[in-house]
């Protein structure tokens, strides 16, 4: 449950490493159980709204520890 699908394609995230959060406390959205947090930048251009997920260079494995 991330509210991502406005700014990305499901095909658009396949390879890539993005930043999350995890094991949070379980919290209900729109009905389903969340427990983690992807981590995004937003901003304006102009009027619109853009929203870009934060990854990591393909190197970094995932579950790779973040400092």
């Amino acid at each position: 449950m991330s509210g991502i699908h406005a700014y990305y394609e499901p095909e658009e995230l396949i390879g890539k490493t993005c930043i999350a959060i995890t094991n949070l406390p379980p919290r209900a959205m729109m009905g389903i159980e969340s427990c983690g947090m992807l981590i995004s930048a937003v901003h304006k251009e102009g009027e619109e709204e853009k929203l870009h997920l934060l990854m990591v260079d393909p190197h970094i494995p995932a579950g790779a520890k973040l400092y």
